[in-house]
């Protein structure tokens, strides 16, 4: 069975609502998912991670999809909302076969007005599928932004653009993540060939 394992963001936990909706939407198109909380959050339910910290959580996420292989995964994807999946693609970066695609919601190209502060260093070596989930109003990143910043992937890459939404994904329409969620799940089931 495919396996998801997914993470949130710097001010986020698990049990963000929109990984809930992202569970239950690709549960039920028979995709296993692992929501998990970084080793930062375990060791503070409240407050931002430490830079110092992230080698820690990245190496956290190369075992939870070690375990994934072991149970017998058929295939691992990555994602990551956020400091979930800028962590994601670092690993990614250094060690390919961690994952068969990555899905990055609301990834932070750089800090809220500040362009030229790119985090995007070890995006060259990132060879793996990427499926960028991304609001049309995120101030840490445009979709122009992030659409120029893809050329710098040197492997498959998607983008979904989400209108009205900001870094969180939610519009003023929005009262819940799940139609997003359901409209992620066909992306990326296109995207990746679930």
């Amino acid at each position: 069975m495919d396996t998801l394992i997914v993470t949130h963001g710097a001010g986020g936990n698990r049990d963000a609502p929109l990984l809930l909706a992202l569970d239950a939407a690709f549960q039920s198109a028979g995709v296993l998912v692992s929501r998990m909380n970084l080793p930062f959050r375990e060791k503070r339910p409240q407050g931002p991670p430490f830079p110092g910290e992230a080698e820690r959580d990245r190496e956290a996420i190369a075992t939870a999809a070690g375990e994934a292989r072991r149970y017998g995964a058929s295939r691992v994807f990555l994602g990551g909302h956020s400091y979930g999946g800028r962590q994601t693609t670092m690993l990614a970066a250094s060690q390919p076969g961690v994952a068969d695609a990555l899905l990055l919601l609301s990834y932070p190209l750089h800090p809220p007005r500040k362009p030229a502060q790119l985090r995007t260093a070890h995006w060259p070596d990132l060879s793996l599928p990427c499926l960028f989930v991304h609001g049309t109003r995120d101030p840490f990143g445009s979709t122009g932004e992030l659409r120029e910043a893809m050329s710098l992937l040197p492997g498959k890459s998607s983008l979904m653009e989400c209108e009205g939404a900001g870094h969180d994904l939610r519009t003023k329409r929005c009262e819940s993540f799940d139609q997003l969620a359901l409209t992620i799940v066909g992306e990326f089931a296109r995207f990746a060939g679930l």
